[in-house]
């Protein structure tokens, strides 16, 4: 296994190693000593999984109070998936970091707690499957626009996403107050 660091302290990509031959494939996905042993040591415990179209953006989302890291894979298909720094004082505050997980790539990215979370579908369908430290929370669920231009994700869009009526009211994270944001 392999821990790739990507722009932002923290946010990672984990590369499994697969063992393949004419059969298929097999690889660990999650066993805690082997993340333990690259700096992931994260009692994960809710899982979730997502399937989606060509051209859904979900997010960016996270929770404040009972504030989650994740573990992000996908099964099927191919996403782009960002996370955004909105940690109260982080020197990186508002900075992004983003790749493309694929079913094929394996890849899987880590975003520590504190961490906005979104994803945009580049294939036909995506299967998203996501580990979370801290069980979902309605009233402690924040999000902020997609395209906020303060943020500035570069997303692969070849024409405008597709979001759920929630996501489309979404606020800049300059509309934010203290109290919508996790402590760093």
């Amino acid at each position: 296994m392999r821990r790739i660091e990507l722009a932002l302290p923290g946010v990672c990509l984990v590369e499994p190693v697969v063992h393949g031959d004419e059969r298929g494939h097999f690889f660990e996905s999650w066993r805690r000593d082997r993340f333990a042993a690259i700096g992931i040591d994260v009692p994960f415990v809710q899982d979730n999984q997502a399937q989606s179209a060509r051209g859904v953006l979900r997010g960016l989302h996270w929770q404040v109070g009972k504030v989650q890291a994740k573990l992000v894979r996908v099964l099927e298909g191919e996403v782009f998936d960002a996370a955004v720094d909105l940690r109260r004082g982080s020197p990186t505050f508002g900075r992004w970091a983003g790749e493309t997980l694929s079913a094929a790539n394996r890849r899987m990215m880590f975003i520590p707690a504190g961490f906005a979370h979104g994803y945009l579908v580049l294939s036909e369908r995506a299967t998203v499957f996501y580990k979370c430290s801290e069980p979902y929370s309605p009233a402690d669920e924040r999000g902020c626009a997609w395209d906020d231009p303060a943020i500035g994700i570069r997303w692969p869009l070849p024409g405008p996403p597709i979001l759920s009526a929630r996501d489309a009211k979404n606020p800049p994270l300059s509309a934010l107050g203290p109290s919508d944001l996790p402590a760093a």
